[in-house]
């Protein structure tokens, strides 16, 4: 576990949408679950969750922390927020 927070720590999380049909994202940790409507994949800044038509993962390297999706990006969003995990407030508390 330590391992792989340190892996992760110094990975920043990015995504480039292109037209719509391509997303790529860095950062990527795990994948928790896709299909053709759906991807949730889990980032170093949280839980990225992809809706979308006909969407296909065309990589996964989460040694490399890419992940590349292709089909219809109808919208992106992060839920959680995996930096608050180390704020000031989560380590007094």
């Amino acid at each position: 576990m330590a391992y792989e927070e340190k892996k992760t720590a110094g990975q920043t999380g990015n995504i480039i949408l292109e037209g719509r049909e391509r997303l790529s994202v860095t950062g990527v940790t795990d994948v928790v679950s896709f299909d053709e409507g759906q991807v949730v994949a889990e980032t170093v800044l949280g839980l990225l969750m992809t809706m979308g038509e006909d969407l296909h993962v065309e990589r996964l390297s989460l040694e490399a922390g890419e992940l590349v999706l292709t089909g219809q990006i109808i919208s992106l969003e992060y839920v959680g927020d995996n930096r608050q995990k180390n704020s000031f407030w989560s380590k007094l508390f």
